[in-house]
């Protein structure tokens, strides 16, 4: 204050839990003021005396860290779009109620209290009062209004997600700790949003930008890469992760935010998509932007803008020169709010993709794109919805490349669109909220209204081939083998002769070959109107030289038979599954009370694990945490560890726990620990 000795007003009650409880900020901070702009919220100034007759307050507000934007705040209620305040005098205690527009800054601000005398001279000035305001999804005249309690419980307050991942006909999943709530993560998402370019060049016009959820959201999906900035993590597709951290082994956005925000803003390793997409999710939860976390299956890279994805093969199943590129599974975010700068029609989920893959206006990000655009084709939509469009609609055809040069194609298109349900941890398919049903009207309409060409039927569906190939496997656990099965079925009505090959690779999710480890060439006679099963035993011992940290295998069948017009091929991609760990949190879990997690495993593979090491974390539990295992686990050995830890919030929480070692890594597991408060009522302890 400007003159100690004669200061009317002598503290401030930020009254911050009062405001962050009626603002759904408390999961953040109890002793900081969070509010949500667009909501009015309280502080109690406390006097010395009463105000001097004629004597009137103003409010100033400052934002950045230089105080490049100051907002004055009106006396009485002005229009809806300026900060306006009321107060209420009591003895030696005056309450200030503010009023934040529904489309306020978001960011910390500073708030300066003057008193001015009768004549506009300022008598005091307090010292600048900090606060942070937010994204406000339950007020409806913000840009992210969300107008269902239950999507915003899963949307903006749930800090624990469930990721899919594998093939689009063998999904699997992994628990994901969001984290948004957790100690400083609020601090660290402004401070990669000040980390930006644009901040970074002018950061006048970058403040005044972020009342603007489409720039918040951009500006989050080119921070959270760090290709060409100041961004959170550094991609990285195959080993070696020596000299970082392999991206199976994540288990939470927390620790790499920290890590980031730790080091100096220095670009953590490594990241892959999901990995991206769930530090975003973490990022735009906090923020106040209702978001999803999303798995397309079979999605496509497409380079050329052809809306086909090509990869050329030799007639020995070996791949040839790829600029195109596929994922068996690819992550994104969609991010709920209003499009002010597009026309009616495209409000609600956009999708937000922080995987660089392409530079969109000159830097790796892309979106906000809106959902709806991409499904009635509408690619002259900001932004990237052209990138988008193919990433769910091209075609991903396999063409081997024949002596005589000519081709032959299969075709796999992108489907099984999933995200978690708002409902619990199963998955929600939302591929129709992206494209119309395969081969409908309504699909050929989208397509030539974006300018595409419509998908030729594959040759081998429009005539009936004498010969049908499939390939039908277990769902295999990783460090055991087993048999793939390739039928061949003859629809004539005589003996066929054909030659079969069938090829086993590893793949990385992103389809990127990692080595052939088997290949079986036979002759076979197919009876007629009768199939013919070929078994082909997969080893643990040859896939383990060349399997991927991803865990899949990819079974190529190639079938020529002398006299047909062509021959025919078929493929699948099998993920192999990880062992659990088994987890569990005997008694009651109370807020600061110790608890103790027990975590077992048993190794499954024929070989000893060195360096085995477990991860626990959870939001609301405890931070990172590692345990290394002493010596090494021997083929079927079980190796138990403990952790003792007291909870720091109440509620539903999950218990995250990663298991690595030389030979088996990712090996996830996740535990629900409901946590309580302990209340003493006239001396007797209460749960609730």
């Amino acid at each position: 204050m400007t003159n100690p000795n004669s200061c009317l007003i002598t503290g401030v009650d930020l009254r911050s839990n009062e405001n962050n409880l009626a603002h759904h900020t408390r999961e953040i901070d109890r002793e900081r003021l969070i509010v949500r702009r667009g909501q009015p919220f309280s502080i109690a100034l406390q006097c010395s005396d009463s105000l001097p007759p004629e004597h009137y307050l103003e409010l100033v507000l400052h934002l950045g860290k230089k105080d490049e934007v100051v907002i004055k705040a009106q006396k009485e209620r002005g229009a809806g779009d300026k900060w306006w305040f009321n107060q209420q005098g009591a003895q030696d205690e005056i309450l200030l109620t503010l009023h934040s527009p529904a489309d306020a800054i978001i960011g910390q601000y500073h708030l300066a209290v003057l008193m001015m005398s009768p004549d506009g001279h300022i008598l005091e000035e307090t010292d600048k009062i900090g606060f942070h305001l937010l994204f406000n999804p339950w007020c409806k005249d913000d840009a992210v209004y969300l107008p269902d309690e239950s999507l915003l419980q899963e949307y903006v307050m749930n800090e624990d997600g469930v990721i899919y991942m594998g093939a689009w006909n063998n999904i699997g999943s992994i628990p994901w700790n969001y984290g948004q709530f957790e100690d400083n993560v609020m601090d660290i998402c402004f401070e990669v949003l000040d980390n930006s370019k644009h901040a970074l060049k002018n950061s006048k016009m970058d403040i005044e930008n972020r009342f603007d959820p489409v720039y918040v959201g951009r500006m989050i999906t080119a921070m959270v890469n760090a290709n060409g900035d100041r961004g959170v993590l550094v991609g990285r597709w195959h080993e070696p992760y020596s000299d970082g951290v392999a991206p199976q082994r994540w288990t939470g956005s927390v620790p790499i935010l920290q890590q980031w925000s730790n080091d100096g803003v220095k670009a953590v390793k490594y990241g892959q998509c999901w990995v991206f997409a769930a530090v975003a999710c973490t990022v735009l939860r906090c923020l106040g932007i209702p978001t999803r976390q999303i798995t397309n299956f079979a999605s496509a890279h497409d380079t050329d803008g052809n809306l086909s994805v090509d990869f050329l093969l030799n007639e020995k199943l070996e791949s040839l020169d790829n600029h195109d590129s596929s994922w068996n599974f690819h992550c994104w975010v969609e991010s709920w709010m209003r499009r002010d700068d597009l026309p009616e029609g495209n409000d609600g989920w956009q999708v937000l993709d922080p995987t660089p893959q392409e530079l969109s206006d000159g830097e790796f990000c892309c979106g906000p794109c809106p959902v709806t655009a991409i499904k009635e084709g509408n690619l002259g939509v900001k932004y990237d919805a052209p990138f988008v469009f193919a990433e769910v609609n091209a075609d991903i055809i396999h063409w081997i490349v024949q002596s005589d040069g000519q081709r032959l194609k299969v075709i796999f298109v992108g489907r099984n669109i999933s995200t978690k349900s708002v409902y619990g941890n199963h998955r929600e398919d939302v591929t129709l909220q992206y494209k119309y049903p395969e081969g409908s009207e309504k699909e050929r309409e989208v397509y030539e209204k974006a300018g595409r060409r419509v998908t030729e039927p594959n040759d081998d569906s429009t005539e009936k081939r004498p010969l049908q190939l499939s390939v039908k496997y277990p769902n295999p656990v990783f460090g055991t083998d087993f048999d793939v099965i390739v039928e061949v079925k003859n629809e004539e009505s005589s003996d066929i002769s054909a030659q079969l090959t069938i090829v086993a690779k590893a793949v990385t999710y992103n389809s990127l070959s990692r080595g052939e480890f088997q290949r079986q060439t036979t002759n076979v006679t197919v009876p007629a109107h009768q199939i013919h099963k070929e078994v082909l035993r997969l080893h643990y011992d040859d896939y383990v030289k060349c399997v991927s940290d991803h865990h899949l295998i990819r079974v190529m069948a190639f079938l020529e038979a002398p006299g047909e017009n062509e021959p025919i091929m078929t493929m699948v991609n099998i993920p192999l599954s990880m062992p659990e760990l088994l987890i569990q949190v005997p008694g009651k879990a109370i807020v600061g009370k110790e608890v103790t997690a027990y975590i077992s495993f048993t190794n499954p593979l024929p070989v000893p694990l060195k360096g085995g090491m477990f991860t626990v974390e959870g939001a609301g539990l405890l931070s990172a945490s590692e345990i290394h295992v002493d010596g090494d686990v021997a083929p079927g050995q079980k190796v138990s560890v403990s952790l003792s830890f007291s909870p720091t919030r109440v509620g539903v929480r999950r218990l995250l726990v990663d298991f690595d070692s030389d030979r088996l890594k990712d090996v996830k597991g996740v535990a629900t620990v409901v946590v309580r408060k302990r209340f003493t009522i006239l001396g007797f302890p209460f749960e609730l």
